[in-house]
Formats: structure tokens, C-alpha cells, sequence
């Protein structure tokens, strides 16, 4: 068996409908749009949220809050995390988390919250570290870098 022998299994493949090729077809004429009105036009498509010209849904309600577009999302990975990912003397940065599976996709903001306890020595370098966390990790031995 090789490649050119491969081939769809039975009802895999189905033939494209040809619409507007003539009335035995079934969908000849109007080709499937009705007659007459806006979608029977070519280019007669209605924007998403248009309700005919009635107050769309988006703009009669209420509107409350602030939305900050120049949020900055941190991940949050505890110290516990840390504990079960990485071992004694371990050089923990965004290389590091990636790898380990504690960060989803590269270019993430981190910051090492200190939920748990650590009783051996590791190397943060990271940007953004809150300082009880920074304070259990030197306790332990180990030694942290901000790196911007």
C-alpha cells in the first residue's frame, strides 16, 4: 500500500451544488433566494446587530463600567506550582515555565504569587515577583532577579 492508493471512504465526498443552472435542477430561476427583496440582491447582506431599524439590543441597554484597553494580564503561578514543577537549585524563568507546561504560549506575563511554601533553593528571574513570595524564596536559600 502507498499514498497514490489511498483514496475517501464511500459518501466522504460530496458534489457541490451548482445553483442557477437551469429548472430541472431543482434550483434553477431564483437559484434558492426567493423572489424579489434585499437578500435576493447581489450584495444584499444585513450587518450582524442590525435589527431592521429598530434601537439594536447593543444600544438600548444600559452601559456601566470602565474598560481599560491598556490592561496588562499577568499569569499568576504560585510558589506551590514551583514546588511541583521544579527542583532544588532549578534557574526559573519564561523558558523554564514554558517548558514545564505552567505557561500556555510564549510572550505571557508572569508573576510569582506566594501561595504555598518552598523549603529548597531556586533562581527566579522574572519581571514581576510579589515580595512575600520574594521573601519565602530567599528564606529558603535561593535568590531572586527582576529581569524587565
Amino acid at each position: 500500500m502507498d499514498l497514490s492508493s489511498l483514496q475517501a471512504p464511500a459518501g466522504a465526498i460530496k458534489k457541490r451544488k451548482r445553483v442557477g443552472r437551469g429548472e430541472s435542477s431543482g434550483w434553477g430561476k431564483t437559484a434558492g433566494r426567493g423572489n424579489k427583496g434585499q437578500k435576493a440582491r447581489s450584495g444584499g447582506k444585513i450587518r450582524a446587530g442590525f435589527e431592521g431599524g429598530q434601537m439594536p439590543l447593543s444600544r438600548r441597554l444600559p452601559k456601566r463600567g470602565f474598560r481599560n484597553p491598556f490592561r496588562e494580564k499577568y499569569i499568576a503561578v504560585n510558589i506551590t506550582d514551583i514546588c511541583r514543577k521544579f527542583s532544588r537549585g532549578a534557574v526559573i524563568d519564561e523558558k523554564t515555565l514554558l517548558a514545564s507546561g505552567l505557561l500556555k504560549k510564549k510572550g505571557e506575563k508572569v508573576k510569582i504569587l506566594a501561595k504555598g511554601d518552598i523549603d529548597f533553593p531556586v533562581t527566579v528571574k522574572l519581571a514581576k515577583i510579589s515580595q512575600a513570595a520574594k521573601e519565602k524564596i530567599t528564606a529558603a536559600g535561593g535568590s531572586v532577579e527582576e529581569v524587565i
